[in-house]
């Protein structure tokens, strides 16, 4: 039996739960269900952002052993809307991977860009980036393609499957397109409108 990487042990935030789970290295579970059933409130509760009971390993260190820092760098959420906070893209990337930039679509000359000039699916894609220099473990996607056209959704998928076999990243990736879960999916569970999932399709 392969041993988990992420282990989530009767978590409950809001109406959501509780919720076992288990991702090994380089597994990618999708997840679905009608607006407001709890996946975004599932993610936040996995990376201690939102208030919540249960337990979160990784490997063997409980989330609580960690500060909150440490732990987000390792278990890295993407939201759906990403956020910026000063005023040029590069400011936001202490490191630059010119590789990730690149299958994203972009140069380095990205990074002298103002962010207000770029686009959402822009934005996302360069959060992405941002976020994958920290080399998370685990990765929670909250529908990281959904502003994206069909050649980007193309490069994340292809990025975050080389990486996933690459780093042994494990991914939760929310998404209501059947064909990309058919894609990128080892295995798929869905929320009911009160917050419990159900399924799982291998």
């Amino acid at each position: 039996m392969v041993p988990a990487l992420l282990t989530i042990k009767q978590l409950r935030t809001r109406h959501v739960g509780p919720i076992d789970l288990e991702l090994a290295a380089g597994e990618c579970l999708t997840l679905a269900g009608p607006s407001g059933s709890g996946k975004t409130l599932l993610l936040r509760a996995i990376t201690d952002l939102d208030p919540h009971q249960g337990e979160v390993f990784l490997e063997d260190r409980n989330y609580r052993s960690m500060c909150a820092h440490a732990w987000r760098r390792q278990v890295g959420l993407l939201p759906a809307e990403s956020q910026w906070w000063l005023e040029r893209i590069g400011e936001h990337f202490a490191e630059v991977d010119e590789a990730c930039l690149g299958e994203l679509g972009f140069d380095s000359k990205v990074l002298d860009w103002e962010v207000a000039r770029c686009s959402t699916g822009e934005r996302q894609r360069l959060a992405l980036a941002r976020l994958l220099q920290n080399r998370p473990r685990v990765l929670l996607l909250d529908e990281p393609t959904a502003s994206l056209d069909a050649t980007n959704v193309e490069r994340v998928e292809a990025l975050i499957a080389r990486l996933r076999k690459e780093w042994g990243m494990a991914v939760i990736w929310v998404s209501h397109d059947q064909e990309q879960v058919a894609r990128i999916g080892h295995r798929h569970r869905v929320f009911d409108a009160q917050g419990q999932l159900h399924g799982e399709v291998v």
